[in-house]
Order: structure tokens, then C-alpha cells, then sequence
């Protein structure tokens, strides 16, 4: 995927502060600390534009970031951080949720899993969430590299075989490593593909 441009637009508390549902949105949503804001930084081949920090429950607003003015990137808040407050909680889980369900131009959304520890219910209940829901997702398997021995494999195919009653029809794996760019281009790849069938689509 040729990158020509990839800039921050904005910063929304919720639905009705989005931009305009004017260009097609692959959002990216996982477990505080899955490597979110590295992955999205790696797709974009620009280090500094989704703010990396080591501190859990960082992204608190849906972060949207414009690419070659053909998609958007939109880095969603991180679920299942014990320690922020209920009212926090709430306010994050309804921000989530308003997103996913209403966001018409929502082309997927990439469930961020870590493959160095085992299935946490906090993930596989949020896949049963959006399937339920009938909304697009495929599942992105991060920090294979910090796995030891098939430690990721391992817990990849454990995840699977739990979700494996929930669909009719599994949803897309992908996996990444920190060193290893074949997951990131596979994500390019596809999501550049979908934006250019949505943009056909809309014409």
C-alpha cells in the first residue's frame, strides 16, 4: 500500500462528534496494552502519529486518522482496564458501542488479541458482542515474537477453537510480530483493497 499522507483529524468523545461518515473507517479495538497504537502507526509507515505510552487505558476518545484522504484509521478505547473508575468504564463502553452500531460508513473493525498470554474472557466475550451484532471484524493476533516456543500458535488455536461455534463462517486471522512486517502488509493490503471496493461501491 502506497502512503502518500497519513495525518491525525480529530479526537471525539462520542458519536455525534465524529467527522463526516464521508470516507470508508477500519477501526482497531483490543485489550489496554495489546499494541494498539504500534500496529496502527506500522500500517500507516508513520511512527509518531498514533501516540504510543506504556500506561493502560490510555486512549480515552475514538482517535480518527485520515490516510491518503481515501479512509480512515480510528483507534477505539481499549476495553477491559480494571482500574479505571466504573463511571470511566461505563462512559468508554458506551463511546465503543455507540461507534460500532452506528457508524454507517464503519467498513471493519480489527479485534486485537495478545498471543502471548492465554484466551482472557474479557477478549472472547467482546467477539461474541460484535458477531452477535453482525458487524464486519476480523481478529489480529499481536506480539507473536514475545511468545516463547509455539506459545502463540498455541494460544491462537485455543482462541479459535473456543469461538469456533459462534459464526457460521470464521472471521479473517491475521498475526503480528514486532519483528516481522508480513503481518502488517497483509493488513495493508486488505484494508486498502476494502477501501477501494467501498469507494466503487459509493459511486
Amino acid at each position: 500500500m502506497n502512503i502518500s499522507s497519513a495525518v491525525f483529524e480529530l479526537s471525539a468523545p462520542d458519536l455525534r462528534s465524529c467527522p463526516e461518515a464521508s470516507l470508508p473507517e477500519f477501526a482497531f479495538i483490543g485489550r489496554s496494552n495489546v499494541g494498539k497504537s504500534t500496529l496502527l502507526n506500522r500500517i500507516a509507515k508513520k511512527r509518531d502519529l498514533a501516540r504510543v505510552s506504556d500506561t493502560p487505558g490510555f486512549t480515552t476518545t475514538i482517535n480518527f486518522y485520515n490516510i491518503n484522504k481515501r479512509f480512515r484509521l480510528v483507534d477505539l478505547p481499549g476495553y477491559g482496564f480494571a482500574r479505571a473508575s466504573k463511571t470511566d468504564r461505563d462512559r468508554f463502553g458506551a463511546m465503543i458501542e455507540g461507534y460500532i452500531l452506528n457508524r454507517e460508513n464503519l467498513a471493519c473493525v480489527f479485534v486485537l488479541v495478545d498471543s502471548s498470554i492465554p484466551p482472557q474472557a474479557v477478549d472472547l466475550d467482546f467477539v461474541r458482542w460484535i458477531g452477535e451484532a453482525g458487524k464486519p471484524f476480523a481478529l489480529v493476533f499481536t506480539k507473536t515474537d514475545k511468545a516463547k516456543g509455539g506459545k502463540a500458535l498455541a494460544v491462537t488455536e485455543k482462541f479459535l477453537q473456543t469461538i469456533s461455534g459462534w459464526f457460521v463462517e470464521r472471521p479473517l486471522i491475521f498475526t503480528t510480530a514486532a519483528d516481522d512486517p508480513k503481518g502488517v502488509r497483509e493488513l495493508q493490503e486488505i484494508i486498502s483493497q476494502a477501501a477501494e471496493e467501498t469507494g466503487e461501491e459509493a459511486e
